[in-house]
């Protein structure tokens, strides 16, 4: 059952296992943040009472949402985001068959351009750093919206590890309703994965015009089963000179080079 009695404890020593020790780290400074208290499907909408047609449900991807979330900075109830906002081609004018999304939008309206005297969106000082998160927080669920509705574009039936879970486990109740973050999303599991695969590339290539210049190198990679904390490098990689007395030879290679 749903209920507003919530409880948030922020523990800095705890976090989730396999993830890294910094990525759910508790808060340092005092600063504007956002936490959402969200189930499965639900939506930050508003209810709006209207004249004699009872209730109306107005979501955030509607229109008038920021107008009726912010009436101070809205004066005049201006349009917020929606889908059908076209963008417009910047030589001609005309609109064009892409859409506009959320964070185009907000980006255009929060930008100090030099023809602009005032931007009053700007000034509205704490409720201004609310709307900022707010916003955010609408991007990213038109983002998460946009990948759960599009995961068939995403050809998730071909993810080994998907898979592999799948044929392990055998049991394909305990899974649930699977929702894919490609590595395009920042930020997920899978963004991350590849970022460390790009670093790989760019060492191996460093090394490959280092290797090509006659200077020794060698190639590791190395998967560890117990994660390893910073303060641990130096425990287990090191550089060194060679000893001079028991390899003289590699040790003036290394001198020289």
């Amino acid at each position: 059952m749903i209920s507003d009695d919530y409880k948030i404890v922020i523990r800095a020593d705890k976090r989730p296992r396999g993830e890294h020790e910094r990525r759910f780290n508790a808060p340092q400074i005092d600063e504007v943040a956002v936490v959402i208290v969200d189930n499965e499907n639900t939506s930050r909408d508003i209810i709006v009472q209207r004249r004699r047609k009872g209730l109306q449900r107005i979501a955030e991807t509607h229109r008038s949402y920021d107008a009726l979330q912010y009436p101070l900075i809205f004066l005049h109830g201006e349009d917020g985001y929606h889908f059908n906002i076209k963008q417009i081609h910047p030589k001609n004018g005309i609109e064009t068959n892409k859409k506009v999304t959320s964070k185009e939008f907000y980006a255009y309206r929060l930008m100090i351009r030099d023809n602009e005297v005032y931007n009053h969106i700007l000034n509205t000082r704490r409720l201004f750093q609310q709307f900022l998160v707010d916003m955010y927080a609408k991007i990213e669920a038109e983002r998460m919206l946009y990948i759960r509705l599009n995961q068939k574009k995403l050809r998730t039936e071909e993810y080994i590890h998907l898979r592999d879970a799948i044929v392990n486990d055998g049991n394909i109740d305990d899974i649930g309703t699977m929702v894919i973050l490609p590595s395009s999303y920042i930020g997920s599991p899978r963004h991350m994965h590849e970022y460390t695969q790009d670093a790989m590339t760019y060492m191996l290539d460093v090394y490959n015009r280092v290797a090509k210049r006659g200077l020794p190198h060698s190639h590791n990679l190395i998967w560890l089963h117990d994660k390893i904390y910073p303060t641990d490098i130096d425990k287990i990689i090191q550089a060194e000179f060679p000893n001079p007395q028991n390899d003289p030879e590699l040790y003036n290679i290394v001198v020289k080079t």
